[in-house]
């Protein structure tokens, strides 16, 4: 596998929201609007992408029976990180996006890609898998934030273009699913072909 399709499955052919359907707490949970849905997807992607790198450097040195509480122990030092740098440098999107960032600990999609790939691979392609799994899933959180944000206040990224309220459904949890199910649709009719 060449290396750019190492980065652009994730992208359309493996993405993690509307193909593989992984990551769904945070998916529904903070796309309430644009910049919290890219703010979760590139923090889980800075996860991602370090995890990858530093599994696939450690892997030869993690006996078998204790592989994933190993993997998980990385991912809960990567996420603290993150944490950290979070609340000193943007501590409004921290504060919205709250209980969701020490989630990424058990988000199936990081354990899954470590387990699955960065385990089997080197450091470059591992990191590059994660980079474009990461990707995928900051596009799908980003677009479902904009279309719940787009119905349910009238904005997008906070610029507002309708006047008045928008549709209270979409802000809710029950609009999430909405969303979420009308994009399956769509994303899966439009990347058919390619997949």
């Amino acid at each position: 596998m060449s290396k750019l399709q190492i980065l652009t499955k994730g992208i359309i052919k493996e993405n993690p929201s509307f193909v593989l359907l992984l990551g769904m707490c945070p998916t529904l949970g903070t796309t309430t609007s644009a910049i919290n849905g890219m703010g979760m997807g590139i923090a889980t992607m800075f996860v991602l992408v370090m995890s990858n790198i530093v599994i696939s450097l450690v892997k030869n040195l993690i006996p078998g029976k204790v592989r994933i509480p190993a993997y998980i122990v990385i991912i809960a030092t990567l996420v603290t990180i993150l944490q950290l740098v979070m609340e000193a440098f943007v501590p409004a999107l921290y504060a919205t996006l709250g209980v969701f960032i020490p989630l990424i600990v058990v988000n199936c999609i990081i354990l899954g890609r470590a387990e699955a790939f960065a385990s089997k691979n080197g450091v470059g392609d591992s990191a590059l898998d994660g980079l474009g799994i990461g990707l995928g899933f900051t596009m799908s959180l980003t677009l479902l934030g904009a279309v719940r944000e787009m119905l349910g206040a009238g904005s997008v990224f906070g610029w507002k273009f309708v006047d008045g309220d928008g549709i209270l459904l979409f802000v809710l949890a029950p609009g999430a699913f909405i969303a979420l199910g009308y994009l399956l649709v769509i994303f899966n009719k439009l990347t058919s072909k390619i997949r």
